[in-house]
């Protein structure tokens, strides 16, 4: 075989190994003063053998949680003496890749020919950082709920529907649904209830996010024929491939009593 066939079968077999909970074959070909810089913590890295060892019976422990990892690209370049290799592992449980199908480990390996063997002396895991900051994602928050009223305005139910999750569950004014066809009745009897122009809109609004999820709450007006119904509201989002869907809302009207 050449120097890369040789590099490419040893990563397909750690990968197999790693997948079997084969801790001795995970451990085969690594040097005694390997670097691993790791998905979680330690921040400098994993650094040693021993160490190394000691990160993965978690690992396996969870992949029998039904988590996949699986080679989807590998590519390999090899001199006669160093080689490094870079791909992309299918990693995570089915409910993970149902809510982000593009999630993917990263992998890169650096190798040297040590004793005629090729050795893994430096391995490289991580996962796209998919935050948002929270100002950033705060004003992404409330472009959605502008463009909301404008499409109210333009009687456009398709692009309403657009940033509402499958499974949202709404606590609506009249009642409580679940799914997104459900909402979209509501949003469709709300729009057909007058021919004449209807605005929505939200005031005193205040966005919080962290990370993937962001909540929102205001007052909303909904003005038909010079009417303005007020609500309070409160709107619960998460960011899936790079976009926020509403997952939850809770609108009421303060009580009278």
């Amino acid at each position: 075989m050449t120097n890369e066939q040789e590099v490419r079968t040893l990563i397909e077999n750690w990968v197999t190994a790693v997948h079997a909970g084969d801790l001795d074959t995970v451990l085969a070909d690594h040097a005694p003063d390997i670097v691993m810089f790791d998905v979680p913590p330690p921040y400098d890295g994993v650094r040693g053998l021993d160490a190394y060892r000691d990160t993965w019976p978690g690992f396996f422990e969870w992949q029998r949680s039904g988590a996949s990892f699986a080679l989807e690209s590998l590519d390999v370049t090899a001199g006669e003496d160093v080689a490094f290799a870079h791909a992309l592992l299918l990693c995570g449980t089915p409910d993970e890749h149902k809510a982000n199908p593009a999630l993917r480990l990263r992998l890169t390996i650096g190798l040297r020919r040590l004793n005629n063997r090729w050795t893994v002396t430096h391995e490289h895991h991580s996962f796209p950082l998919d935050d948002v900051p929270p100002a950033v994602a705060s004003e992404q928050i409330r472009d959605l709920l502008n463009q909301w009223t404008a499409d109210t305005t333009a009687r456009n139910l398709d692009a309403l529907m657009q940033p509402i999750a499958d499974d949202v569950v709404s606590y609506e004014l009249d009642g409580e649904y679940t799914g997104k066809p459900a909402v979209r009745e509501v949003c469709k009897s709300g729009l057909d209830a007058t021919t004449e122009e209807i605005t929505f809109t939200t005031t005193d609004l205040t966005v919080k996010a962290s990370g993937t999820l962001a909540v929102a709450w205001g007052i909303d007006h909904v003005d038909a024929a010079g009417v303005d119904t007020q609500s309070r509201s409160t709107r619960l989002f998460q960011r899936v491939n790079n976009t926020w869907q509403l997952i939850h809302q809770h609108l009421s009207y303060p009580s009278k009593s």
